[in-house]
Formats: C-alpha cells, sequence, structure tokens
C-alpha cells in the first residue's frame, strides 16, 4: 500500500504546466513503484525521451529525503545504461535515426557534439552532463564517432553522477524549507530553462 499523497499549497495545485507537473510528482513520489518510473525516465531520456529525470528526482528527494544519495545514484546508474543505447545508435543505426533527428531539431547540435567528441573525448561525455543540450544528443553522437566505450562509460558516469548528486543534494540540504520557493517560481525556472534550450540550439546552428 503506498503511502499518503504529501499535501500541497495552494500554488502547486494551481498555475502553469510546470507547476501541474510538479504536483504530479510530488504525489507520484510517494507511490511504491516511484523508483522504477524515475529509473526508466532517466534511462528513456539518453537516448529518446524528450524529459529530463531532474523533474522527477527533485520532488522524490523532497518526498523522501532520507534516500537522496540512494535516488541520486539510481537516476545515474539508469541514465548511463541509457546512454549506451544511445550510444549503439550512434554506432550502427544513424541511417534509421536521423529522420528522427532532423525532425526534433538536434541535427545541428549533434554536428557540434560529434566535433567536440573529435577534439575532447572524454571531456566532452562529461561536460554533457551539465548543459542544456539533451543528453541524447551526446550519447548518439559518441557512438556516430567512435569514442571509446570504456571512456564513454566512465565520463557518463561522473558527469551524470555529479550531476544527479548535485541536484538531490541541494533538494536534501534545503529540505521542505525549499517546497515555498519552488512552487511559487516553478513557472519561471521552468520556461527559463526551456529558452536556455532553445537558446543553446540556435548559437550551434548559426556557429
Amino acid at each position: 500500500m503506498s503511502a499518503p499523497d504529501p499535501p500541497l499549497s495552494p500554488d502547486a495545485r494551481r498555475g502553469g504546466p510546470f507547476t501541474r507537473l510538479y504536483g504530479w510528482m510530488m504525489r507520484a513520489s510517494q507511490h511504491r513503484r516511484a523508483p522504477f518510473w524515475l529509473g526508466a525516465v532517466s534511462f528513456a531520456e539518453s537516448s529518446f525521451f524528450p524529459i529530463p529525470p531532474d523533474v522527477m528526482l527533485a520532488p522524490m528527494t523532497l518526498a523522501q529525503p532520507h534516500r537522496w544519495l540512494w535516488l541520486a545514484f539510481l537516476t545515474t546508474i539508469t541514465s548511463v545504461a541509457g546512454g549506451l543505447l544511445g550510444y549503439g545508435i550512434g554506432v550502427g543505426m544513424m541511417g534509421a535515426a536521423m529522420p528522427w533527428i532532423e525532425a526534433a531539431g538536434y541535427a545541428p547540435a549533434l554536428a557540434h557534439a560529434a566535433d567536440w567528441f573529435a577534439r575532447w573525448g572524454f571531456w566532452a561525455i562529461f561536460l554533457a552532463g551539465f548543459t542544456p543540450i539533451p543528453f541524447k544528443v551526446f550519447t548518439i553522437a559518441a557512438g556516430s564517432v567512435g569514442l571509446a566505450l570504456p571512456v564513454f562509460v566512465i565520463g557518463a558516469l561522473v558527469g551524470r553522477g555529479l550531476r544527479f548528486a548535485a541536484v538531490a543534494g541541494v533538494v536534501r540540504l534545503l529540505g521542505p524549507a525549499a517546497t515555498p520557493w519552488l512552487e511559487r517560481h516553478l513557472e519561471r525556472i521552468g520556461w527559463a530553462l526551456i529558452a536556455a534550450t532553445v537558446l543553446m540550439a540556435v548559437v550551434l546552428a548559426v556557429r
């Protein structure tokens, strides 16, 4: 039997799409199968799914702060596992994947990511964990340029691990005190992240 849903403030029960998504994630984070869904989102985001796992990791950490390190570890491992699928797409399925990549608007970012791998190798996949560019772009690019698999795995583990540990650690540190501020500013944060992603894509396209 799952735990009772955590109470949500009026700010979390109304508002825009990010606020509603946050409310849903807070309720889902108490479900007994929540770790499975967190792992599934993290795995899929590294190869084809558009929503980053942070949107589920943060509310799950708020709901279960004593498990913050385990949740960060789970998100990291499943993200790297999904990254291996993206790497495999880059190695052997680029012809089939390119129409989808172009339709999603990722082609310019993919070309620049491939160039970064050719120049910096490990550091490109390490830094990929912190950029607003979707991680799937880097995993597919790594496979397409033939980045050594051990280098890819180690770089992804370190980069993604630090990112998710930082997200869960900050939420754990701030605890419930972060909830009112997060609920008040969630829409601004969400749209700012989208704007940053679009701006990065435009910059890469015109360079």
